[in-house]
């Protein structure tokens, strides 16, 4: 059987030459990299080249880059960091309800610590309004956090406005940006943002190596306390081997993104046009302002589980907007914020494609989709006296309309 993985928004294999530049350090250079003698000096000096490379990643001085253990990390030390260290200019947050889970558990923490919390909603494209994150702003706000890319919907927002919005009202912008750095060009500076979350297993580098942006100058109050490691802001002895990953993935996603994006941005067009040939399925996410390699949709009359297991019994490995609420059987928070019913949201589906999928690889899933739908809709229970009024608010797009202005 035919093997496809279509999930690399959930992460990728690590890349050969990442795996190469790690291996010394989980045996030979094994060094603590606070040692003064040799061996810690060649891990300081290993853990000095990955930053100088993941800074190059995104424009920004090697001295810009906390290392972290995940993008998870470092979304919630942006926002407690920033929070905490502003509280005494003011104690309110504006994040958008497109977040990842890292970001609005943190703002829900920071509420029950006696903050007020502005959560902005989407446009049925999954973009947040700049002038909506404008028009929240009070004297109060000192953090404004707005995803850069929806690993969910794809939807890239205009995070360079938006930050321009807060440069004005001189609000810290954090942006997670684990989507996209290193499958999209970045420029932090271009930008303007102040903070931005990065993630190596995004880009073929290994799982438990994220990093947070801070912009030179502003003060951020640790997330982990107890020694002096980055520069006194994250406590604890370096992953020296993943951090070296981080830094070779890196450098490899910056010479080589151009024919990447290529490639996979080819192979989700022809994605999308052919499941789109199926009745009743939509495209989630803004038709055009997405990340390359992501096509996203809901299909109605089916949950989302039913067909992520039909199509791993023929070998292809997606997932579902859904998945992080299954187990309570919620649809996606995320949907539900761009005006998708909750009937439809449950039938998420979410294809990302990496540089080693094929066109052998869209023929097989186009070829296999359809017959997998068809299946699921005659044993399911909504297909027939579905609730028409609910059906029809239509709050979502396919390949043929065109976002509003």
């Amino acid at each position: 059987m035919r093997k496809c993985y279509f999930d690399h928004v959930a992460t990728n294999p690590l890349h050969p030459q990442v795996f190469e530049a790690m291996l010394p350090f989980f045996r030979e250079e094994f060094g603590n990299p606070l040692s003064l003698y040799e061996m810690g000096m060649k891990a300081r000096e290993a853990i000095e080249n990955a930053r100088a490379l993941t800074g190059a990643l995104i424009n920004s001085k090697p001295s810009e880059i906390i290392f972290t253990s995940s993008g998870a990390e470092a979304n919630n030390f942006a926002l407690r960091g920033i929070a905490l260290a502003r509280q005494a200019e003011g104690k309110h947050i504006i994040v958008s309800r497109m977040e990842h889970h890292s970001i609005l558990n943190a703002a829900r923490f920071l509420e029950k610590s006696g903050f007020a919390v502005t959560y902005l909603p989407a446009d049925k494209y999954g973009v947040v309004d700049p002038d909506a994150v404008k028009g929240a702003i009070t004297k109060e706000t000192v953090l404004i956090s707005v995803v850069h890319a929806s690993s969910e919907v794809g939807t890239i927002e205009p995070v360079r406005e938006i930050a321009g919005i807060a440069k004005e009202h001189k609000v810290v912008f954090h942006t997670d940006a684990v989507a996209s750095a290193g499958n999209i060009p970045l420029d932090v500076k271009e930008m303007g943002v102040d903070l931005m979350s990065m993630a190596a297993h995004q880009f073929y580098g290994p799982k438990g190596a994220g990093a947070l942006y801070v912009r030179e100058g502003l003060r951020i109050v640790p997330l982990i306390y107890g020694g002096i490691q980055e520069g006194g802001r994250r406590a604890g002895t370096e992953n020296v081997p993943a951090i070296v990953g981080m830094g070779k993935a890196a450098e490899l996603a910056k010479a080589e993104m151009a024919g990447r994006t290529e490639h996979v941005k080819k192979l989700r067009d022809r994605l999308i046009k052919g499941v789109l040939g199926v009745e009743n399925v939509y495209l989630t996410g803004h038709p055009e302002g997405r990340l390359p390699g992501h096509a996203s949709f809901t299909v109605e009359y089916i949950e989302g589980e039913s067909m992520l297991l039909l199509l791993a019994s023929k070998g292809m490995y997606v997932a579902s907007g859904s998945a992080c609420s299954s187990k309570a059987l919620k649809a996606s928070p995320v949907l539900l914020s761009m005006g998708i019913p909750s009937s439809l949201a449950q039938g998420s589906v979410v294809f990302t494609l990496g540089k080693d999928n094929s066109g052998e690889d869209i023929d097989y899933l186009l070829e296999e989709f359809p017959p997998i739908i068809k299946r699921l809709r005659e044993i399911s229970p909504f297909a027939k006296g579905w609730d028409e009024k609910e059906a029809g608010s239509k709050c979502y797009t396919t390949s043929s309309e065109s976002p509003k202005k």
